[in-house]
């Protein structure tokens, strides 16, 4: 038996089954979208029962800033996009590589894999929160500038936040305790030894 629909004889002589599937998938389209702009709209004008709220404070790198945040948003989009803090890279966007690395309360986390509604009430550090009062570099900065740690400088943000937040954590860590906090982070060109000794350097500069 034919997996596919029979289609009426008066028809069947002008469909060809790539036609057939065309067919179906705009009119699935056209239903799908229709459907989404309903619901925006509606959202629109009288907002979701119990849905989260629009419009949130969020504390990044010290001062507090209102944002308008979809309720699927992730914190690495809000901070790309709405903030316009491009330091935060996106790679893989699902919590692999690490490029988006930020710090949560101190705590390095994927950007990419937490919505923004999730982080109101904490404190949220970027690359761009690091510099000094004057511009001038963290001392993790200036150890990964000394160590060439940065090759091509995609994963070079996410990298320098483990290191910050492994350096407030521990002052002195051991190589493999270094490499262990690092672990999370992934680099394309493979100057994992440069990172390494980056954060040795840094230690050093505290």
């Amino acid at each position: 038996m034919s997996r596919w629909p029979e289609i009426p004889g008066s028809l069947r002589s002008g469909v060809s089954r790539r036609n057939f599937i065309k067919g179906v998938i705009a009119s699935g389209c056209t239903v799908a979208s229709s459907s989404y702009l309903f619901q925006r709209g509606a959202r629109g004008a009288g907002g979701t029962p119990g849905g989260a709220e629009r419009l949130v404070t969020l504390t990044v790198n010290g001062q507090q800033r209102r944002v308008d945040v979809l309720a699927q948003e992730t914190l690495a989009m809000t901070l790309r996009y709405k903030l316009g803090l491009t330091g935060t890279k996106i790679g893989c966007d699902r919590g692999e590589c690490g490029a988006c690395t930020v710090l949560l309360n101190d705590t390095p986390v994927y950007s990419c894999s937490l919505l923004t509604h999730t982080v109101r009430g904490a404190k949220i550090t970027t690359i761009e929160g690091l510099a000094g009062p004057k511009g001038e570099l963290h001392p993790v900065q200036r150890a990964f500038v000394e160590e060439l740690g940065p090759q091509c400088g995609f994963c070079t943000p996410g990298q320098v936040m483990s290191a910050v937040a492994l350096l407030k954590a521990r002052r002195n860590p051991t190589r493999a305790e270094t490499a262990e906090a690092m672990s999370g982070n992934l680099c394309r060109c493979g100057a994992y030894e440069h990172f390494l000794n980056a954060v040795k350097r840094a230690a050093e500069l505290s």
